[in-house]
């Protein structure tokens, strides 16, 4: 009885923040993203199976460039942030609140967070992801955000600008969201999706 009440309020909660803010969110491709087949993926522009997917070509690795574009000051407010999410969101055309929230849910803008799995900085990356994304240092705020709006980009191209999925993907993984052919019955996923979509309708109506 409380698993469907906690389902149902997930799906209206979902449903109300999708109504206020969801558009498509658009890119070409020129690289491609490709299930290992045990639910893992892999950054390549030489596909080498089937089970690949181009991603957005505005999805350029920046390396030096976006180290030099992002002068960290040490503050941990979330404001300390705005300017760069602005710049990496248009740059790979994702909506900066959305990775506002994101990061807000992932770490509460904590640049040096790790968690119990190893996930580590602003958006939790996990090494594995981080090294094939190329972010050499995951606590340097600009290459962890810069890598992690590229891997949210590239879900986003995957699932077809589906939301509830691309951060179901983000928080559980593609494979098993592929797999399960919706958003996983994980308590941690469903609230996670919940706490995302619910920090993004508050960005998107005070404007950040």
């Amino acid at each position: 009885m409380k698993r469907r009440i906690f389902q149902s309020t997930f799906l209206a909660v979902v449903t109300f923040c999708l109504s206020l803010f969801l558009h498509p969110i658009s890119g070409q491709a020129d690289m491609f993203i490709c299930s290992d087949g045990r639910g893992g993926t892999q950054f390549t522009n030489a596909p080498t199976g089937q089970d690949c997917k181009i991603v957005s070509a505005t999805q350029k690795f920046a390396g030096n460039t976006v180290r030099r574009m992002f002068q960290f000051s040490g503050d941990k407010s979330s404001s300390s942030f705005d300017r760069y999410i602005q710049q990496i969101g248009n740059m790979y055309n994702v909506d900066p609140y959305l990775i506002k929230a994101v990061i807000r849910a992932e770490s509460d803008f904590n640049h040096r967070a790790i968690s119990k799995k190893g996930a580590q900085g602003l958006m939790q990356l996990m090494p594995g992801t981080a090294q094939d994304l190329q972010v050499a240092n995951p606590f340097n705020p600009g290459e962890n955000i810069d890598g992690g709006v590229r891997y949210l980009r590239s879900l986003l191209d995957t699932f077809d600008n589906n939301l509830v999925l691309s951060l179901a993907a983000y928080n559980a993984g593609p494979g098993l969201v592929k797999r399960t052919g919706g958003v996983p019955q994980i308590p941690e996923t469903l609230d996670y999706v919940r706490k995302v979509l619910t920090h993004y309708r508050v960005y998107k109506t005070r404007g950040g």
